[in-house]
């Protein structure tokens, strides 16, 4: 028992997404309609999804309650959203509930430590392992997916060409060129997209295992010669300085002829490492497009701001920012199931039955009963 024997916890509270930029909501009614089946009781904070187009009357159909803040935050038992809380919202939580999100433990240490102040069972979403018993809560997969997608739409957008051939009584117009740095789900996803749109594309990894991939989608993988990083956990290592010298040189030629590029390389805890430098923009031709997607994280190209498009060079350079909240309605049903294949583990009938020797559970208990578990902090 992760509670202490007996402690039934029924009552999930979904609570309103307070960041300006998030459209998505952590539960759908569909889901809450299973949950309800499990033994929970499902409190939903008023308007929570309003900005994924679910009205407050679809998730009372599903059998949840509506409640105001104040309200959920006094009976709620178990609290989700999706981003890291607020320390004014953690303030405001019962001591020693639980609570769950993504919480990326290895930078947000002010909001760990508050949480573990007051006993809080926090669980990180984003910490799940990346094992094959833990693929259906991957909530950065399910979400990485969705953002590959829509890097490649809103790229296409800033582009002054078009991606297909394109044969008129007027002449060919040639296929767009499209690099992709960083072969994870978001990068797999941007290929698929890209080569679906009539694209050619190139990708690049420091994972040489990732090549098959890369080809099935119809990609060309650019080779660096004489050296690999490999993953670790399910992520990329990260590189050293004599790797990414490689990769710069082998890149160099396609990222001159790229009219896309959309890079994706994170490493978990670490700011985004620099791909695109000022020297390699000066090789890029005018009117050409970078979506960083690695700009939360500081970005992986040259003088990227979070949220803004710049130009340098005549190239536009656009930080990506949370990406599939642009897409509010599938990233919300997506994630919801995510929730649910994860309180199947923690609390499959109504109350918390953690085996904290669970490999998943140990992954992504952050604190418990004023304790910090995790190395990672």
């Amino acid at each position: 028992m992760l509670m202490g024997h007996g402690d039934k916890l029924v009552r999930i509270a979904i609570l309103k997404e307070v960041r300006s930029d998030e459209n998505r909501v952590a539960m759908t009614p569909q889901i809450c309609t299973q949950l309800k089946k499990m033994g929970h009781e499902i409190l939903i904070e008023k308007g929570a999804g309003e900005r994924a187009n679910i009205p407050d009357s679809a998730y009372e159909s599903a059998g949840a309650k509506i409640c105001q803040e104040s309200d959920l935050l006094g009976s709620g038992q178990i609290f989700v959203q999706i981003n890291v809380p607020t320390q004014e919202r953690i303030k405001k939580l019962p001591e020693k509930s639980v609570w769950v999100s993504l919480l990326y433990h290895r930078t947000e240490k002010a909001c760990i430590e508050t949480l573990n102040q007051k006993g809080i069972s926090a669980f990180s979403l984003d910490a799940i392992p990346r094992i094959s018993r833990a693929q259906s809560m991957d909530v950065l997969s399910s979400q990485a997916n969705l953002a590959g997608y829509r890097a490649v739409i809103d790229g296409a957008a800033l582009m002054d060409k078009i991606f297909p051939l394109l044969m008129t009584a007027a002449g060919t117009v040639s296929p767009s060129k499209v690099l992709i740095f960083g072969v994870g789900v978001a990068g797999l996803q941007a290929i698929a997209t890209a080569k679906r749109l009539g694209a050619i594309v190139e990708a690049t990894d420091v994972r040489p295992e990732t090549k098959e991939q890369v080809q099935s989608l119809g990609g060309k993988f650019i080779e660096v010669t004489g050296a690999s990083v490999g993953s670790e956990g399910g992520y990329a290592k990260e590189a050293s300085s004599e790797y990414r010298a490689a990769q710069r040189s082998a890149v160099n030629k396609s990222l001159a002829q790229a009219d896309l590029v959309i890079t994706t390389a994170l490493v978990p805890g670490k700011k985004a490492p620099v791909l695109i430098d000022q020297e390699q923009l000066g090789l890029m031709k005018k009117g050409a497009v970078v979506v960083d997607m690695a700009a939360e994280q500081g970005g992986n190209c040259h003088g990227t701001k979070p949220g803004e498009i710049i130009e340098i060079n005549g190239v536009r350079i656009f930080g990506a920012m949370n990406l599939p909240s642009k897409l509010a309605a599938n990233a919300s049903e997506l994630l919801a199931r995510n929730l649910l294949e994860f309180f199947k583990l923690v609390s499959p009938k109504g109350e918390m039955v953690c085996d904290l020797k669970d490999e998943i559970i140990a992954g992504c208990l952050i604190c418990h009963q004023g304790e910090i578990r995790h190395t990672g902090v």
